[in-house]
């Protein structure tokens, strides 16, 4: 598993999201469950976040989708409670800006070695003697 630097909710700055509530119950709760707002719906700008690098911005818009703002849009109706479901939203935006802030290691470049080319090679002219083979000289 890999090692990534650690962004907890608190270091979001609170300027930086905007939340909305909503009324869309999944779950138990009867009637009540209808009159209450507890589905969370909280959006974060990466282009105007202090966070964020440049190359940071790029891989969090590519990994989390944007909507046609360019938001990164999260969306938390696990619980009944609006308080656990607006904390579980921040802590999925800390862990994707967490990931985000990770740059990925470059891939050298290699070459096949001698004795997997000579291989190869072997492998191919043996399948080929098998084919050939099968065609229809028969005696």
């Amino acid at each position: 598993m890999k090692n990534f630097p650690s962004i907890s909710v608190p270091d979001i700055p609170e300027d930086e999201l905007r939340e909305e509530f909503l009324c869309t119950a999944a779950g138990p709760g009867g009637q009540h469950v209808n009159r209450t707002a507890n589905t969370v719906r909280l959006f974060f700008d990466p282009a105007v976040s202090s966070l964020l690098t440049p190359g940071a911005q790029n891989r969090l818009k590519k990994a989390a989708g944007t909507d046609e703002n360019g938001l990164i849009v999260i969306t938390c109706r696990e619980t009944r409670s609006l308080a656990r479901n607006r904390e579980r939203a921040r802590e999925i935006l800390a862990e994707m800006i967490s990931r985000a802030l990770v740059e990925p290691r470059k891939r050298k470049k290699t070459r096949p070695t001698r004795a997997s080319k000579e291989k190869r090679l072997q492998d191919k002219s043996r399948r080929s003697q098998i084919k050939a083979g099968r065609s229809g000289k028969y005696e």
